[in-house]
């Protein structure tokens, strides 16, 4: 097992945000974690990445990471795309790329060619400022930027939030890639269908707690927890 995540429990100061979260992701496995906004989802990955004060046990690959400093974790093979597009406005975007890299000049699975194959339009403006991109350009440069550091397991966080449908199509191709080259993905989604189609399990959270474990086809045989968890 690659993740293993025990009565997790997160605060923003006073406020409990996760109340005992359990949950899972195998080595290579695309697992989907699903709700409605404000329910704990990018809380989860913080927690995990060490980005918030929580309490609970996290075990990564038979070590036990809670209590880490979020590079700490990193070092351990996780990477993170958060949900904000935390790029560096002013570097370009190969810069940018090679700021994701955990040794200069030294690439794992992912070089510049595999992310520009992917994504052109980023090939088109390498040498330009981050700063300048659109929105859904950003993103994908955020994600490709921690796939240059070569995790095992990947946290992305609303990686379609605002995209236009064609981005949103490549980003569904680009973590089916992810996929196929051996690394693990916890997948926080909105849009549904991206979700369902490439995740092999999935989690239902409200309010801070997991509501549902399954497999899609098991979600989509209980339309009471759809109704009651995800749907507006």
């Amino acid at each position: 097992m690659s993740l293993a995540v025990n009565n997790l429990h997160a605060y923003y100061g006073q406020s409990h945000i996760l109340h005992g979260v359990d949950m899972n992701v195998n080595d290579g496995e695309i697992v989907s974690l699903l709700g409605r906004n404000g329910v704990g989802r990018s809380t989860t990955c913080k927690a995990i990445m060490g980005l918030v004060a929580a309490q609970g046990t996290v075990r990564y690959r038979d070590r036990d990471i809670a209590g880490l400093r979020p590079d700490q974790v990193a070092r351990c093979g996780i990477g993170y795309v958060p949900e904000d597009r935390q790029i560096f406005p002013t570097l370009s975007v190969r810069q940018n790329l090679e700021m994701g890299l955990k040794q200069s000049k030294k690439f794992g699975r992912w070089n510049f060619d595999d992310v520009f194959r992917m994504f052109p339009n980023l090939a088109a403006r390498q040498n330009v400022s981050a700063g300048v991109l659109s929105g859904g350009e950003q993103q994908m440069l955020t994600m490709c930027r921690t796939l240059m550091g070569d995790p095992d397991l990947i946290l992305i966080d609303e990686p379609t939030e605002g995209l236009a449908p064609k981005l949103v199509e490549q980003v569904g191709e680009l973590l089916a890639e992810i996929a196929r080259r051996g690394v693990a993905i916890l997948l926080v989604e909105q849009k549904l269908a991206i979700a369902l189609k490439i995740c092999a399990r999935l989690y239902v959270m409200g309010h801070g707690r997991i509501v549902f474990h399954g497999t899609p086809a098991e979600l989509a045989a209980n339309p009471a927890v759809r109704q009651e968890w995800l749907e507006v």
